[in-house]
Protein backbone atom coordinates (compact mmCIF):
# COMPACT_ATOMS: atom_id res chain seq x y z
CA UNK A 1 0.00 0.00 0.00
CA UNK A 2 1.17 3.64 -1.25
CA UNK A 3 1.42 6.20 0.92
CA UNK A 4 -1.55 8.02 -0.88
CA UNK A 5 -3.31 5.00 -1.10
CA UNK A 6 -3.40 4.90 3.06
CA UNK A 7 -4.21 8.58 3.30
CA UNK A 8 -7.02 7.90 1.41
CA UNK A 9 -8.25 4.96 2.99
CA UNK A 10 -7.97 7.05 6.19
CA UNK A 11 -9.55 10.28 4.75
CA UNK A 12 -12.34 7.95 3.38
CA UNK A 13 -13.38 6.86 6.82
CA UNK A 14 -12.72 10.00 8.45
CA UNK A 15 -15.35 11.44 6.14
CA UNK A 16 -18.01 8.22 6.19
CA UNK A 17 -17.93 9.32 10.00
CA UNK A 18 -18.68 12.80 9.85
CA UNK A 19 -21.54 11.97 7.58
CA UNK A 20 -22.54 9.05 9.90
CA UNK A 21 -22.46 11.75 13.39
CA UNK A 22 -24.26 14.24 11.20
CA UNK A 23 -21.16 16.38 11.36
CA UNK A 24 -19.67 19.23 8.27
CA UNK A 25 -17.39 17.73 5.82
CA UNK A 26 -15.63 21.21 5.70
CA UNK A 27 -15.69 21.55 9.46
CA UNK A 28 -14.29 17.32 9.35
CA UNK A 29 -11.28 18.76 6.24
CA UNK A 30 -10.14 21.87 8.11
CA UNK A 31 -10.01 20.36 11.59
CA UNK A 32 -7.48 17.49 9.80
CA UNK A 33 -5.51 20.15 8.02
CA UNK A 34 -5.24 21.53 11.49
CA UNK A 35 -3.58 18.07 12.39
CA UNK A 36 -1.34 17.89 9.08
CA UNK A 37 0.23 21.51 9.96
CA UNK A 38 0.81 20.29 13.41
CA UNK A 39 2.57 17.08 12.91
CA UNK A 40 4.21 18.88 10.13
CA UNK A 41 5.36 21.74 12.36
CA UNK A 42 7.07 18.89 15.02
CA UNK A 43 9.82 18.58 12.13
CA UNK A 44 9.74 21.47 8.84
CA UNK A 45 10.05 25.21 10.14
CA UNK A 46 7.30 27.42 9.76
CA UNK A 47 8.43 28.72 6.34
CA UNK A 48 8.80 24.94 5.34
CA UNK A 49 5.42 23.87 5.98
CA UNK A 50 3.63 27.69 4.38
CA UNK A 51 5.81 27.00 1.21
CA UNK A 52 3.97 23.25 1.29
CA UNK A 53 0.61 24.92 1.78
CA UNK A 54 1.08 28.00 -0.68
CA UNK A 55 2.00 25.38 -3.59
CA UNK A 56 -0.81 23.23 -2.85
CA UNK A 57 -3.55 25.95 -2.92
CA UNK A 58 -1.51 27.59 -5.73
CA UNK A 59 -1.74 24.32 -7.95
CA UNK A 60 -5.28 23.24 -6.49
CA UNK A 61 -7.69 23.69 -9.86
CA UNK A 62 -8.16 21.06 -11.04
CA UNK A 63 -9.07 21.86 -14.65
CA UNK A 64 -5.00 23.82 -14.76
CA UNK A 65 -2.31 21.37 -15.84
CA UNK A 66 0.60 21.96 -14.05
CA UNK A 67 3.97 23.43 -16.13
CA UNK A 68 6.26 19.43 -15.32
CA UNK A 69 2.96 18.29 -17.20
CA UNK A 70 2.71 19.73 -20.22
CA UNK A 71 4.96 18.24 -23.25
Amino acid sequence: MSASQLAKAHFDAAIAAAAAASLDTDAVCRALLGLIVSKYLESRPVSDVQSELRFVAENCDPDTDFMFMRP
